[in-house]
């Protein structure tokens, strides 16, 4: 029964984490400068999952649940942007501006949210199944 609470606390934490990324993007939508003030726009972030949870404290606990294994980023081209007087433009007059969609990502926001609530119920009832069987015994 424990092993069923660590899958769906790996699973809200890998959820959370999702969501971290996903409000990383949105509010970076409109970045063309680093941190450092040169121009690169922001490129969007993906959090990847995989199987088993490297945390757990048992080994068959690393066998289950879900982990972010990796925070890549989208490949995909920056959208170009008209804007003929920025001191970023290219001869054409188009600045390269970030890769992000904000439907999309409010997609992926809704989803995330979701699964985060699925994992909140099946720990709340794998809880109460435990409170059910430890009343059986007593």
């Amino acid at each position: 029964m424990y092993g069923s609470l660590d899958i769906s606390t790996s699973g809200m934490i890998a959820q959370r984490t999702r969501l971290d990324v996903i409000s990383a993007n949105i509010s970076n939508k409109d970045a063309i400068l680093d941190a450092q003030g040169n121009y690169n726009p922001y490129r969007r972030r993906i959090a990847f999952m995989a199987a088993g949870n490297p945390g757990a404290s048992s080994s068959t606990g690393r066998d289950m649940g879900v982990h972010i294994a990796e925070i890549g980023q989208d490949q995909s081209p920056f959208k170009l942007k008209y804007a003929p007087d920025s001191p970023y433009a290219d001869e054409a007059g188009y600045i390269k501006t970030p890769n992000i969609d904000t439907t999309t990502e409010r997609i992926d926001a809704m989803e995330a949210v979701r699964a985060y609530e699925a994992n909140v119920v099946a720990a709340e009832t794998t809880k109460q199944m435990l409170a059910l069987g430890l009343r059986l015994i007593a």
